[in-house]
């Protein structure tokens, strides 16, 4: 009797018809039993938003052939949560995997990713779980430089597991000249957008604003996803979902915070 192949949940936030998703569901063929999970339309930005004030619609699509896959009208979280708990409810995957996403996810941008969101909420979940992304923004990006990596990298998280509330956020160079180098651990690099915004009219002469801004790196360590980048090497930071500051923990708890004042004096004034 074969052994089980492991059972891989595909999503992204790039919609269920970009590129990337194609080149990630054939790369996790190779090691597993694929379904797909996808938003119908780009969710780039979304960060972990749920879908709670409007319905949610999946349907079930052919897009990928001989893939069973869905198109959700909600988040990458929601994909994530509708693929755990409706889709595979009697299954639980082995590995989720999203992607590979159209531009980059390294630093601050990990809070806003949608790509790393559905990765983290399988990480909520308990499932290993990484977010893959390209550092090309076009939408004809080329990923065949990253086959190796991608495949090599969820193989290892197969074979190993992630410690619970973990999940990789890997990052590619974008395809250049020179062959991609070696894949690097890395922490994620202080580096922020600085954003600016563009007060504009449209062609009714009503007033709105477009989020433009540069990205700074102010992080001179070697040790980064960023460096690693530069040195056009794949970055993995190891990501976590609680958001504790341990240390800043201890350092409150020699505060004083006893016979604190209420805001408004002894007693509140009934209105």
């Amino acid at each position: 009797m074969s052994e089980r192949k492991p059972l891989i949940l595909v999503s992204n936030d790039d919609g269920i018809t970009a590129h990337g998703i194609r080149t990630l569901v054939e790369l996790m063929k190779q090691l597993g039993e694929v379904v797909v999970v996808a938003p119908n339309s780009p969710q780039s930005g979304m960060g972990h938003a749920i879908t709670i004030a409007s319905p949610l619609r999946l349907y079930k699509t052919d897009i990928f052939d001989d893939i069973p896959a869905y198109e959700c009208s909600g988040t990458p979280a929601d994909c994530v949560k509708l693929g755990k708990n409706h889709v595979l409810a009697d299954r639980k995957p082995d590995l989720v995997v999203s992607g590979i996403n159209h531009g980059s996810n390294t630093s601050i941008s990990v809070l806003y990713s949608g790509t790393m969101s559905a990765a983290i909420e399988a990480a909520i979940e308990g499932i290993p779980a990484i977010g893959f992304s390209l550092c090309d923004f076009s939408r004809e990006a080329d990923f065949s430089h990253v086959h190796d990596h991608v495949l090599k990298i969820a193989s290892m998280v197969l074979t190993n597991g992630l410690p619970k509330g973990v999940a990789l956020n890997v990052n590619f160079p974008a395809k250049s000249d020179e062959p991609l180098r070696e894949i690097r651990i890395c922490r994620q690099a202080n580096a922020k957008w600085q954003e600016q915004f563009d007060h504009r009219r449209d062609p009714h002469g009503r007033g709105y604003f477009w989020l433009a801004g540069n990205f700074v790196n102010f992080d001179t360590g070697k040790d980064t996803d960023e460096f690693a980048l530069s040195e056009n090497c794949t970055s993995v930071v190891p990501c976590q979902y609680d958001l504790t500051s341990y240390e800043t923990i201890r350092q409150m708890q020699t505060w004083d915070l006893s016979g604190v004042p209420h805001p408004f004096g002894e007693q509140a004034v009934d209105q």
